[in-house]
């Protein structure tokens, strides 16, 4: 068992590193610097309040995204961070900037700012849908949705009470839900003529074919199949979304090799025993999550409506490896209509 692990282990990383080098080749000078994106970032301005709704917002990138965003916006911001660990959302909300008064005579109180944590386990759709509701009787606008949750394992097939593999639910389905459930908030800030924008970051561009004839890998499943198709389930996601709702933008980023500490949290043991290793192997080309969430709020912030995909800088990466079709997109959707109906799931 020892060197099964050291051999997933090594397997991993092998893995990491073709993805980061094959990356790195295909970046030329016109490629945004760090200190460029802060500046866009910074150059951020609206004439209103923007709310932004951020699913696995209390670490890694998810919390880069949300720290950038309120430092840009210089907390004036409704701020929704969405996840699972209430003590790590509150630390990361007492530490966002508070927007200052402009005068003597105007006090803090005075600014629409809200930055509030909402607890949902996101491998079940009912979760998710019970969120998605309570946000639309509270929040009647929505500018930004960023979905970045995490799910790292090397166990198999792992069905939820309702029937979906916790990693296919976490990387894709609940990502879908909190799309679908949130689209009139969305709606109306695009009528109101705001923003109106989504991302998920997960893996543009290092997705692989799809079997549709076993959408839900209920027949075929393995670690590595699941891995190469939730990419593609993404593109084709917010690609019918796109064309749905064709006045919004939907965006689907990879944010590279980032270290959000996602390996130290695994639930497979030996992920969690070689975290340290990883981390240190890794770190040369690595990027920070805070350097990864200037990077994908820039990509979130300059993309225009309609689907698009943004690498690990922000950048605009086109179609490259894009294994979708017109039927493929509407097989998974009806599919995923079906799989997320809380009414059908077990209880």
């Amino acid at each position: 068992m020892q060197l099964l692990s050291f051999s997933s282990i090594f397997v991993s990383l092998s893995i990491l590193l073709i993805s980061y080098f094959s990356f790195s080749f295909s970046r030329n000078s016109t490629m945004p610097t760090l200190t460029a994106v802060r500046a866009a970032n910074a150059a951020f301005n609206r004439s209103y309040t923007p709310v932004a709704i951020i699913v696995g917002g209390t670490s890694g990138i998810g919390q880069g995204i949300a720290e950038a965003f309120a430092r840009h916006t210089k907390g004036n911001a409704h701020i929704v961070i969405v996840g699972r660990n209430r003590a790590a959302a509150d630390a990361i909300i007492a530490q966002l900037p508070k927007p200052a008064p402009e005068s003597s005579t105007t006090t803090t109180a005075q600014y629409k700012y809200t930055h509030e944590f909402v607890q949902c386990d996101v491998t079940l759709m009912k979760n998710v849908e019970s969120v998605t509701q309570a946000l639309l009787a509270q929040i009647p606008k929505i500018n930004f949705l960023v979905m970045s949750p995490g799910f790292l394992s090397m166990k198999g097939h792992d069905e939820t009470v309702e029937g979906i593999d916790r990693k296919l639910a976490v990387h894709y389905y609940a990502r879908w839900k909190f799309v679908e459930g949130l689209l009139p908030a969305l709606r109306s800030a695009k009528e109101a003529g705001e923003d109106a924008k989504v991302l998920s970051v997960l893996a543009a561009g290092k997705g692989a074919d799809i079997d549709l004839e076993d959408l839900g890998l209920k027949k075929r499943y393995s670690v590595a199949n699941a891995g190469l198709t939730t990419p593609t389930y993404n593109d084709l996601m917010l690609q019918e979304f796109a064309e749905k709702n064709p006045a919004l933008t939907f965006v689907h980023s990879y944010p590279g090799v980032v270290r959000t500490g996602l390996a130290s949290k695994s639930e497979t043991g030996f992920i969690r025993a070689g975290s340290s290793l990883i981390t240190a192997l890794v770190y040369p080309f690595s990027t920070s999550y805070q350097d990864c969430g200037e990077y994908m709020l820039h990509g979130l912030l300059n993309s225009k409506q309609g689907f698009s995909r943004v690498g690990s800088l922000g950048e605009d990466i086109g179609m490259k490896r894009y294994f979708g079709s017109v039927e493929a997109r509407k097989k998974l959707w009806d599919h995923t209509v079906e799989a997320t109906k809380v009414s059908s799931l077990n209880s």
